[in-house]
């Protein structure tokens, strides 16, 4: 197990850095949850690349967090993301707080980070990296349990959304590294 931590008083994004990494030795499938998901361009990149390389990239986010304004610059992010192949998953069971990333079912990132720019750069966050299968398959035995209780997005569904569902998403995307 690693710790990786960081905060204002860091002179690098620790956390993101252990995040892009564990994306980027993934091999099989990547499955990640969190509340909430402004990746910023860095791991938007990882995640994609992941996904145009042919693995299976699964992203679970709640279908309604706390703030509408994370809401709408979150989803400003997923067609991109869905035409590369990511599959993202609407929770609809509540509000989904955990902060987990499972890379091949052997390396799980669990802590207090989620997966936005707050997280990174300004507040203290500690995330744990665990070099265990039996945490890894426990880890995706329960995402798996959790889409029972979530909808996948249908790319083109989402891409039929009108200009008033579009024009907010994009606003508050131009917001994302203040959110």
């Amino acid at each position: 197990m690693q710790i990786a931590a960081s905060g204002p008083d860091s002179d690098d994004p620790t956390i993101m850095f252990s995040l892009v990494k564990a994306i980027g030795i993934a091999e099989r499938e990547i499955l990640i949850t969190t509340p909430y998901f402004i990746p910023g361009e860095t791991l938007l990149d990882a995640l994609t690349v992941a996904a145009l390389s042919g693995i299976k990239v699964k992203l679970l986010v709640p279908d309604q967090s706390d703030s509408k304004m994370v809401d709408l610059a979150a989803r400003s992010y997923y067609e991109s993301l869905m035409r590369a192949g990511v599959e993202i998953y609407l929770y609809k069971k509540g509000f989904v707080h955990a902060k987990t990333l499972v890379a091949d079912g052997s390396l799980a990132v669990i802590g207090t980070a989620n997966m936005d720019h707050r997280s990174f750069d300004l507040n203290f966050e500690v995330n744990s990296i665990i070099y265990d299968a039996q945490i890894g398959k426990q880890l995706t035995k329960v995402f798996y349990q959790d889409l029972a209780d979530a909808e996948r997005i249908n790319l083109e569904d989402w891409q039929q959304r009108g200009i008033l569902k579009q024009f907010p998403e994009k606003v508050a995307r131009l917001f994302s590294p203040l959110l």
